[in-house]
């Protein structure tokens, strides 16, 4: 939605998205371009990237791409240090790059694929909220976002949901060392987007999980790719201003605190 240039709660702010040529990057990236920031999409898949950037352009976004590996420090110092120089700040920070995760049952996953998530979680980021700090703090302010969130979880999962839990754990203690800096962290949680769904799912089973996924809300429905976009901009804005070390549940009543 391209609102009045004046009504936009994130004009003149600078975004990165890490893993933004996936379904949950691309939906922040629109969401923050909507509402006036000027976004730099980081990913390793540069045709994947670029066509993001058609899209958002096309509907009147400021966006521009890079080929950074977030798993990679050099690559990610590289990379912040550039769209801070460029753009003269650095405001917005958003990492969901994919955990290389394998759901198997714990007595069944090798250790390698049970530690792959976990260590693949905590690298990026850590690398990416380090990088991003500094500039930060040298502003007075910024907004650090995660995705994902804790709870019991279910089985079947390796190592996803230790992975999950290291990143809110990482997410606290950032939240406690840089607030004094006026930065703030925050995890953005969903209970499931149906509409992330690979398009290789059978659809019999993208029925199955979408009425899973559905079936366990209050509302009998789940958040949108829209609404997390939209959810992102507000949590990155002035408006959220008071909101840090904490998640916001968009979960749909699926998770109840």
């Amino acid at each position: 939605m391209n609102w009045p240039l004046a009504d936009r709660i994130l004009r003149d702010k600078v975004a990165v998205v890490y893993g933004a040529g996936g379904p949950i990057g691309q939906a922040i990236a629109r969401g923050f371009a909507g509402h006036g920031a000027r976004v730099h999409l980081a990913g390793r898949t540069r045709a994947t990237l670029d066509a993001v950037a058609d899209s958002i352009r096309a509907d009147g976004g400021e966006v521009a791409t890079a080929h950074v590996d977030a798993l990679d420090e050099q690559s990610v110092l590289d990379f912040v240090d550039s769209v801070a120089d460029n753009d003269g700040a650095l405001d917005i920070s958003v990492n969901v790059i994919g955990y290389q995760d394998v759901h198997k049952p714990l007595l069944e996953i090798s250790t390698d694929e049970f530690l792959r998530p976990i260590l693949t979680a905590t690298r990026t980021q850590f690398l990416t909220t380090r990088a991003a700090a500094p500039h930060m703090i040298r502003n007075g302010s910024g907004t650090v976002l995660t995705f994902g969130g804790t709870g019991n979880g279910m089985s079947g999962l390796g190592g996803f949901k230790i992975a999950l839990d290291a990143v809110e754990a990482l997410r606290r203690q950032w939240a406690q060392e840089l607030g004094e800096s006026g930065i703030r962290l925050v995890t953005l949680r969903t209970g499931g987007i149906p509409e992330s769904l690979p398009d290789s799912l059978p659809e019999d089973e993208r029925l199955e999980i979408t009425s899973m996924i559905d079936g366990a809300t209050l509302l009998r429905r789940s958040a949108t790719l829209a609404d997390v976009g939209n959810v992102a901009a507000f949590a990155a804005s002035d408006l959220a201003r008071s909101i840090t070390g904490t998640e916001i549940n968009m979960t749909c009543g699926a998770v109840l605190e």
